[in-house]
């Protein structure tokens, strides 16, 4: 199977409105039906993506104005390979965290992947069991991975900078 046939099975489930943008190896999906479409993307006959390979978190800068999420899927019998993306507003100083609805539920891979990207890129998983830091102290001060970032110069009086 190629990305052709899996936007068609998108399609024929949620109608043409699910495709955003693809390209040769990635389908965009709009941010509040991603959970949808991964387990679609597990149940179906002709796709079981029954493993979620690697879940990546990227914040685009304030020029663009933009966050993403990328879903590596890949199906061990068939041997297929998915790329699934969704794109977002990115949030201002002092406003709310981005919300992209977990799919820690359909892959146990993602719980852990999740809470990486929440803690590095800060992205909150509507739905995610335990969303905390995993790589970071609780009481950290902003998100590391975030074009933005500006470390704290100390942390418990210990000096961060170096």
């Amino acid at each position: 199977m190629n990305i052709e046939n899996f936007k068609n099975i998108l399609i024929e489930k949620f109608g043409e409105g699910i495709i955003l943008q693809s390209d040769h190896q990635s389908i965009a999906v709009p941010t509040e039906n991603i959970a949808e479409v991964c387990q679609l993307m597990l149940e179906h006959e002709e796709c079981y993506f029954d493993m979620l390979s690697c879940l990546t978190a990227l914040d685009n800068g304030v020029e663009k104005g933009t966050m993403e999420v990328v879903y590596n899927l890949y199906s061990i019998p068939y041997e297929h390979k998915l790329m699934l993306k969704v794109i977002f507003p990115r949030n201002e100083k002092g406003e709310a965290l981005p919300d992209v609805p977990t799919v820690s539920n359909i892959w146990k891979t993602a719980d852990w992947h999740e809470r990486e990207a929440f803690d590095l890129v800060g992205i909150n998983f509507t739905g995610h069991p335990d969303l905390r830091r995993i790589l970071l102290p609780e009481d950290w001060d902003g998100h590391p991975l975030r074009k933005d970032y500006q470390a704290q110069e100390y942390y418990h009086g210990i000096q961060v900078k170096y």
